[in-house]
C-alpha cells in the first residue's frame, strides 16, 4: 500500500473480567500506509456511537479518507455505516469471519495504542469514557503520530526451510505522510511547527497521569441482563435472518493477502 487514506478499523472492548452489563470500548482508526492512528472512546458498541466516532475521526486526518476495512462486528456490518460510506465516498470493505490476519494492521495499533496504555481492566463510566476521550484526542495522538516510529515490512525472503524479513527503517506516522506526499506544504508546515513546540517527555508523563486518573474511577456494578425469552419460529425470525444476511452482503469481503 503506497496511498494514504486507506484504513482499517476495529474495537476494542474494556468489559474486564466480565462481559455483562454496559461498559466502554476504545475505536480504532489506523491508515495501513502511513499507520497514522486515531481513537476514540465510546460507552457502548451501538451503531449510533461507533458511527458518530468514526465521523470525529474522520474529520481528524491530516489527510483524505479513501477507504474502511473492518471485521464482520455488527457495529460496522449495518446499514447506518453502509449508508454513511457511501455518502462520504468511501469503498467500504469488510474481512473474512474467523481470519484475524485480514486486519493485522489494526489488530496491531488495538495492542500499542489501546491495551498497552490501558491494560484489561473494565472502565464503565460516562465519566470515564470522557476522560479517555480527551487523551485520544491530545496527548495521546501527538506522541503516537509524532514520536513513536515503528518499522514496516518490506520483503520475506525464503533461505532453505526458513523465511527472512527485511524491514524498512523506522519511521513516525508523520515522515511517512510526508514521504507519500500525503500532505499539503501549508499542512506540512504547520505540523512541523506543532512538533517542535511539543516536548515528548512531558507528553509521556501527562499521558501516565491521565491514564492514573482514567482507572482511578469507580466502577459501576454490572447489570444483570434480562433473561431471554425462547426463541420463537416463524416469520420474525425469518425477516430478522434475512435482514442479516443482507447487511453482510452489502460489504464486499476483502482479505489481508488481496491488499
Amino acid at each position: 500500500m503506497s496511498e494514504a487514506g486507506w484504513c482499517e478499523t476495529d474495537t476494542v472492548a474494556h468489559c474486564g473480567e466480565s462481559g455483562d452489563g454496559e461498559f466502554g470500548y476504545s475505536v480504532n482508526l489506523s491508515d495501513v500506509a502511513s499507520t497514522w492512528t486515531e481513537t476514540r472512546a465510546v460507552l457502548e458498541k451501538g451503531q449510533r456511537f461507533v458511527l458518530a466516532a468514526l465521523e470525529e475521526m474522520r474529520m481528524s486526518l491530516p489527510f483524505t479518507l479513501r477507504g474502511l476495512d473492518s471485521d464482520s462486528g455488527s457495529e460496522f456490518i449495518n446499514h447506518h455505516c453502509v449508508d454513511w460510506c457511501s455518502k462520504q465516498g468511501l469503498q467500504f470493505t469488510r474481512s473474512r469471519p474467523y481470519h484475524k490476519n485480514d486486519n493485522a494492521h489494526i489488530e496491531q495499533k488495538n495492542l500499542t495504542h489501546v491495551r498497552k496504555v490501558f491494560g484489561w481492566k473494565r472502565i464503565d463510566s460516562a465519566t470515564a469514557i470522557e476522560a479517555m476521550n480527551d487523551l485520544y484526542r491530545n496527548e495521546l495522538r501527538l506522541f503516537m503520530n509524532h514520536f513513536q516510529p515503528s518499522v514496516k515490512l518490506v520483503e520475506r525472503i525464503r533461505v532453505g526451510s526458513r523465511v527472512r524479513r527485511e524491514y524498512s527503517k523506522p519511521k513516525t506516522p508523520f515522515e511517512r505522510l510526508v514521504e507519500l506526499g500525503a500532505l499539503t506544504p501549508e499542512q506540512i508546515a504547520s505540523m512541523t511547527a506543532e512538533r517542535a513546540r511539543l516536548d515528548p517527555f512531558a507528553l509521556s508523563s501527562a499521558i501516565e497521569s491521565k491514564v492514573a486518573a482514567i482507572l482511578a474511577f469507580p466502577h459501576e456494578s454490572p447489570k444483570r441482563p434480562k433473561p431471554m425469552r425462547p426463541a420463537t419460529w416463524g416469520e420474525p425470525l425469518s425477516r430478522k435472518s434475512a435482514q442479516r444476511d443482507a447487511d453482510h452482503a452489502a460489504v464486499p469481503v476483502r482479505s489481508h493477502v488481496a491488499r
